[in-house]
């Protein structure tokens, strides 16, 4: 029906989450209305991402560096590793300033297609750091859904076994059960945290 460039981009922006057929359709008749420059924007932009931004060697955060700025920081306590599903958690922390520790990333949670997914999951990947590093204890600061207990509970067994010494905390109950992480004020996010246990 639509001419191959256009299908092609319609079929691209389906890929993103929460975007459907409809919703492409909208995001690229809204691009080819807008004009040259604010595609070439948009362009500009991704080719940037594509060129500078990498995967953190540490902590498996995106970054235009690897190691990160915060892994590289050395007025962060490396001893403590709070473990996040995404990217994104590492600003909501960060912004409210109760974590002067290090990260790692999962890149996701674990649900019922988990063995399809494990290797795009970052747990091979912390559990080295607990076998390498000198670890003393991981903050499971994990959404307080089902696939973040389930990832959590996955984990806290995994570190044991690796490392029975190590202190494995979870967030305090301030934050309702099947709530995101991300849309957490930041007195409830601050209270989970000191509160861990």
């Amino acid at each position: 029906m639509y001419d191959e460039p256009i299908y092609n981009l319609i079929r691209a922006f389906k890929k993103l989450p929460t975007v459907g057929a409809r919703t492409a359709e909208r995001f690229v008749f809204h691009l080819l209305r807008s004009g040259k420059k604010d595609v070439a924007e948009m362009t500009l932009a991704l080719k940037q991402v594509i060129e500078h931004i990498k995967s953190c060697e540490t902590c498996c955060n995106f970054s235009s560096t690897s190691p990160c700025n915060i892994c590289t920081n050395p007025k962060r306590d490396r001893t403590k590793i709070c473990v996040v599903a995404q990217p994104q958690d590492v600003v909501v922390i960060e912004k409210v300033g109760i974590h002067n520790g290090v990260y790692h990333i999962l890149r996701g949670t674990i649900s019922q297609d988990f063995e399809d997914k494990r290797n795009s999951i970052k747990i091979d990947d912390l559990c080295k750091r607990i076998t390498e590093e000198e670890v003393t204890e991981i903050i499971l600061a994990l959404s307080p859904d089902l696939p973040g207990e389930t990832t959590m509970m996955f984990l806290e067994k995994a570190c044991k076994k690796i490392r029975p010494d190590i202190a494995v905390t979870k967030l305090a109950r301030g934050l309702p059960m099947g709530s995101d992480l991300q849309y957490t004020d930041d007195m409830t996010l601050e209270s989970a945290f000191t509160n861990r246990r």
